[in-house]
């Protein structure tokens, strides 16, 4: 065993300890597809992925399909002046492909969703903003919608929705309805770093479940603000406020403010409050060296990994995708790309979400030594 191998082991055991011993984390099929290019064919290099994890049918058929985009920071802020999609936003070509794939295995309905930031208006508009054609997305399968998910939107009533064991930070977390009113949810990210957390795969993409109207930096103190305007970084990243006291409020006021200590953990209670059933991953094209144009602490740089990565279970996927990206799942605080964070894919491992370990799971499709694309220059 080397010294990096003991210190990851000695990073799980910290983390794992808080998980029963009779628990072992499940570990599903991770599927990798080379693919070049968003001109190529999606639709088949989508489809031969979802049939080598099990088949898209038996996940969506007859169902609502609720399907969270990443579509992080504002539409006027561009990475090198390129298209939004090519860096930092789930790239629209994949997710029309997606749409389609869902409606021909028999999706009832399919759902995009986003807080869009800073904003509680339509979805649509932003996606406009963002140069997206939205009728082309309606029409790539039948009964297609969209929902801003930072305020009420167009339910009646938030969604209160429980954290595993107790949760980390928040015992439950109040949800755009969207997120309970429906059958199967699906995690649509980017390949990309985290100036934060280090990565930003399947499960980090939803921190941004949570809407600003509760857990924005300009939520009213006793209700909702249903017009938010700012982000969460003083409720969920900082620690300085506290979300709107209609919601569950933190366990421990006194823990850390660390945003290292508390965004991880609050993305393991938020994927746990609502779990991901399927996950996918946009490593086409992206950016390494952070998760928008905004972030000045690295680095940035454009980056063609040329990779698609789909499974059933987050923890898995992200386990694999971030073996793509050169990185240790397994990694401790202090070590890339966890350099200044807890390993959010460790503390989901001890809340029995699934399995960091890369022996135990079975990697379909394009071997991830052949897909490797190393994010550090």
């Amino acid at each position: 065993m080397t010294r990096r191998d003991l210190l990851a082991a000695a990073g799980a055991f910290s983390v794992a300890r808080k998980l029963p011993a009779a628990v072992t984390p499940p570990a599903r099929p991770v599927a990798i597809a080379k693919c070049a290019s968003y001109n190529e064919d999606l639709n088949a290099a989508l489809g031969t992925m979802f049939d080598q994890i099990g088949g898209l049918e038996r996940i969506v058929k007859n169902k609502t399909v609720t399907v969270k985009l990443n579509l992080t920071g504002s539409p006027g802020l561009r990475f090198q002046g390129k298209p939004l999609g090519l860096t930092h936003y789930t790239n629209p070509k994949l997710v029309g492909a997606t749409a389609y794939l869902m409606g021909r295995a028999g999706a009832k309905r399919i759902r995009f969703v986003e807080s869009a930031w800073a904003s509680g208006g339509p979805l649509e508009e932003y996606l406009l903003d963002a140069g997206w054609n939205v009728r082309s997305l309606l029409s790539a399968a039948p009964n297609v919608e969209f929902e801003n998910t930072n305020a009420l939107g167009k339910g009646k009533k938030y969604s209160r929705l429980k954290t595993a064991a107790g949760g980390y930070i928040f015992p439950a977390i109040d949800f755009n309805h969207a997120y309970e009113d429906t059958d199967v949810f699906v995690s649509l990210a980017k390949l990309k770093n985290h100036e934060t957390c280090g990565v930003t795969l399947s499960m980090k993409n939803c921190f941004g479940n949570t809407p600003a109207s509760i857990y924005g930096d300009d939520a009213k103190v006793d209700e909702p603000n249903e017009s938010p305007t700012s982000g969460r970084v003083n409720t969920c990243h900082l620690g300085k406020r506290a979300p709107s006291k209609s919601s569950p409020q933190e366990l421990d006021p006194t823990s850390s403010r660390e945003p290292g200590y508390r965004m991880p953990r609050i993305v393991v209670d938020v994927i746990t409050a609502r779990p991901i059933d399927l996950a996918i991953i946009d490593g086409i094209t992206s950016m390494a060296g952070g998760e928008g144009p905004w972030n000045t602490a690295r680095k940035l740089r454009y980056v063609e990994p040329g990779v698609l990565l789909a499974g059933t279970n987050p923890v898995n996927t992200d386990s694999v995708a971030t073996a793509v990206m050169g990185y240790d799942p397994r990694a401790p605080k202090g070590t890339l790309p966890f350099k200044d964070c807890d390993n959010t894919l460790l503390l989901a491992e001890a809340r029995g979400v699934g399995s960091t370990d890369l022996k135990r799971i079975e990697v379909v499709g394009t071997p991830i030594e052949k897909a490797l694309y190393k994010y550090e220059a």
